[in-house]
């Protein structure tokens, strides 16, 4: 199979969805820059095409780090024609606990101001060699709140207005900048989930969705595409009545209820800081 894309850059490349996208991508041929902070995950990832990928381990929010690996990856490889922004985080989040503001704080800095460092370093080159896609995924989550998951629901929510002012800025100069917004995968991130998740879907699938809708040029790609058309009618729902129904749902667990997935750099004021490695970071 001839490869759609020939140099990538893919943060999140440990788990979950990022695993299955660097597989995919590895799979057709592309040299790929694994960007996250499991190294053995990573290592066994650029052990399928040593000679097409490298690892990199840089916080995301970091936006010095970011550029060095892009500086470092474009050395070797030159402009990539693909750079997907995946690394997330996700827990629950309540307001009354004061602990919590940490993790909307962390969870900003990683789901959304991360999508901005991964990009920053290559939109120049890619203005230069007039081609490139840039694609940040996003989350169903973010187009409506849900309780008990503000901090998500928020990252999600203001990357995907981040995501459309790129895609305006960038509009006639050959760059395509495509929103994903997943319903629920079956990854590390959803497997503390106490609540019904309708359209559970595979990693493995859900990259080949997205690749396949990144080389068609959409820049709304829905995983899978039917969990999109049930949110968007529960969106045409009276508030209160939405409001209703979703509190009559489990909470998703907070950092260290059971169940959470840990986020990587998160310092609350009682711990000290820790540099817990997220699968999908």
């Amino acid at each position: 199979m001839a490869a759609t894309f020939q140099n990538a850059v893919l943060t999140g490349a440990c788990g979950g969805l990022g695993q299955a996208l660097a597989r995919e991508l590895i799979g057709q041929g592309a040299a790929v820059a694994l960007v996250g902070l499991n190294r053995p995950a990573l290592e066994t990832l650029a052990a399928l095409a040593p000679e097409r990928c490298a690892v990199y381990m840089p916080d995301v929010a970091d936006t010095t780090a970011m550029q060095a690996m892009a500086a470092d990856w474009m050395g070797r490889r030159g402009t990539p024609d693909l750079v997907i922004a995946n690394a997330g985080v996700a827990g629950g989040f309540d307001t009354a606990e004061a602990d919590d503001l940490a993790v909307l704080r962390r969870m900003l800095e990683i789901n959304l101001l991360g999508a901005a460092t991964t990009f920053q370093p290559f939109v120049k080159a890619m203005r230069a060699q007039r081609r490139g896609a840039l694609v940040g995924v996003a989350s169903i989550a973010g187009w409506r709140g849900m309780p008990g998951n503000g901090a998500y629901c928020a990252s999600k929510g203001g990357l995907i207005r981040y995501l459309e002012s790129l895609r305006a800025e960038l509009r006639g100069e050959s760059i395509v900048v495509s929103t994903v917004s997943p319903g629920y995968l079956r990854t590390a991130l959803t497997a503390g989930n106490r609540f019904a998740m309708p359209g559970l879907m595979e990693p493995d699938a859900a990259a080949r969705a997205l690749l396949a809708g990144v080389a068609q040029g959409r820049t709304h790609i829905v995983l899978p595409a039917r969990i999109g058309w049930l949110a968007r009618l529960l969106n045409l729902l009276p508030d209160a009545l939405h409001d209703r129904l979703l509190l009559g749902q489990p909470r998703k667990p907070r950092v260290g209820e059971a169940g959470a997935t840990a986020i990587p750099g998160l310092s609350l004021p009682a711990e000290t800081p820790t540099q817990n490695e997220s699968k999908n970071a």
